[in-house]
């Protein structure tokens, strides 16, 4: 009688079957396989890496990877809080893939927003929610002045016009508010007069729809010349200036005043135009004699013409203990040494340069902003704009005068100025200081067009650098050696988009670069 082996019976099966499907598997791989081209899920995929920039100070920008959707729902709620608890202000549907990014135009200026997405898609459930906030910034809706709309005791101003208004103010930093409710012809015009101003103070103006703020200005009103000295281009001004008593007042009519002269200052004085939108054109330079303080305003300062090229600004008394000197709204231009010159053993409380534009200073024979001998306490370049200028030459050169000024540790700010084309010589630095115990702070700066360096000094101070663009000005940036002793790798590399530099319009058109304030704001606007 035959034995049957039952595992032996089972594992021939077993090879019978793998070989017959074998044989189906090779004849199969003469047809091609069904590819897969589609998946189905029951639920959308909700926007990621949702982000919100504000874009002009009251519109926002949404932004997000796009996922497999027909189309977004957009929620916009007056909060930042993200929990959507209340009834949006704002919704949009049927949004497309091809509207992102997607701006939200118009919203409420220096209000906080929420905004959610989510994605909706035929044949699934609609996506969950993706969430995000941000807070707009104060919207403006002022126009700028026009040239006598701002006087000693009175201003006008200015505004789209827009039916979305109420009021105005007008406040002084005391906390003394001017409030004026408008009436229906000056809402349909965009313009009010504000009276009962001081002269040469402060203000700040703001635009209302109820308790809204829809715009904000600042102005300073003109010198009262009834609290000042006139002076007319037919003076002789340079000796009502050698003479002046300390405290003077000096307020400038339009016209030109000296012919390539040096205007000596002896004592505290000021020096002021009459009207800021026509400046007064002094033919010449200031030389600072004794204890003295200077002020600066709105005027034209020329150096054209002058025989020894001096700078606009020289201090000329040793061992003396200068004050402030302040330069603010000016014009500075075609002095062929520089801007100013300190070459006596003296200190100087504090030197402010703001809201100047300086072109076509030489800087032969010196460099651009010059200290050799003294010691300036607090040095302040601010919303500058520098062009044609110190192309070969250092920009602020400050030698180390620790021996004769142990006690003194100056603290140099360079802030929110639009730099072309200066120290343009590969040895050439903007921060040519040497003194290793100053502090110095380089924030919200356009530097273009230089293959200068910041410094090759051991002894200067690695600055404090903030929000800083540097175009084509490749010697900024760490380059992999050791050449450059201070670089700045923060900052950007962008094209500021300049109008017209050849000309002086060095207006911004870069939007991140306008978004983020760096560089002379009167191009930012």
């Amino acid at each position: 009688m035959k034995k049957y082996n039952m595992k032996s019976k089972s594992l021939k099966k077993i090879v019978y079957i793998f070989v017959f499907f074998l044989g189906c598997g090779l004849v199969g791989c003469s047809e091609p396989a069904d590819e897969i081209t589609d998946i189905e899920y029951a639920r959308a995929f909700s926007p990621f890496e949702l982000t919100a920039r504000v874009r002009n100070q009251i519109n926002v920008e949404l932004n997000w990877v796009p996922v497999k959707a027909d189309s977004y729902v957009i929620e916009v709620f007056e909060n930042d809080s993200l929990t959507f608890s209340q009834t949006p202000k704002l919704t949009f549907k049927d949004v497309k893939s091809t509207d992102i990014p997607f701006t939200i135009y118009d919203l409420n200026g220096n209000t906080p927003y929420s905004f959610r997405v989510k994605a909706i898609l035929s044949g699934a459930e609609e996506s969950k929610w993706s969430g995000v906030f941000v807070k707009t910034l104060a919207e403006n809706i002022f126009l700028p002045f026009e040239d006598t709309d701002i006087q000693a005791n009175s201003v006008t101003l200015r505004w789209t016009p827009t039916p979305n208004v109420t009021k105005v103010t007008v406040e002084v930093l005391d906390g003394q508010v001017i409030e004026h409710v408008l009436t229906a012809e000056e809402i349909t015009s965009g313009t009010a007069v504000i009276n009962g101003l001081t002269g040469e103070t402060d203000y700040i103006a703001k635009v209302y729809k109820d308790n809204i703020q829809r715009g904000r200005t600042t102005f300073t009103s003109l010198i009262d010349v009834g609290n000042a000295i006139p002076v007319e281009a037919t003076d002789d001004f340079i000796a009502m200036l050698a003479n002046a008593n300390s405290g003077d007042v000096f307020a400038l009519f339009p016209g030109t005043y000296g012919e390539s002269s040096k205007f000596v200052v002896p004592t505290n004085v000021e020096i002021k135009a009459v009207y800021p939108n026509d400046k007064p054109i002094i033919q010449g330079c200031f030389t600072v004699e004794n204890n003295s303080s200077l002020l600066l305003k709105d005027l034209v300062i020329d150096g054209a013409g002058l025989a020894d090229g001096n700078q606009a600004i020289v201090f000329v008394t040793s061992d003396a203990n200068y004050g402030e000197i302040k330069v603010d709204g000016c014009e500075i231009k075609n002095h062929v040494k520089g801007v100013y010159y300190l070459n006596v053993e003296a200190t100087v409380d504090a030197l402010i340069i703001n809201n100047t534009i300086i072109h076509d200073i030489q800087c032969s024979g010196g460099d651009f902003m010059d200290n050799r001998k003294g010691a300036i306490k607090e040095l302040t370049f601010t919303n500058n704009t520098v062009y044609g200028s110190a192309a070969a030459r250092d920009f602020i050169r400050y030698d180390n005068t620790s021996a004769a000024f142990p006690d003194i540790a100056p603290v140099i700010t360079i802030d929110n100025n639009t730099l072309d084309g200066i120290a343009n010589n590969a040895s050439k630095r903007i921060l040519y200081v040497r003194l290793a115990g100053a502090t110095i702070y380089f924030r919200n700066n356009i530097v273009s067009n230089t293959v200068g360096n910041f410094s090759n000094q051991s002894t200067t101070p690695v600055p404090t650098f903030l929000n800083n663009n540097y175009f084509n000005a490749p010697a900024l940036f760490s380059d992999g050696s050791d050449v450059a002793k201070v670089f700045d790798d923060s900052a950007s590399d962008l094209d500021p988009e300049y109008a017209a530099p050849a000309s002086g319009n060095f207006k911004v058109s870069n939007q991140t670069i306008i978004d983020n304030a760096i560089g002379d704001p009167r191009w930012l606007k």
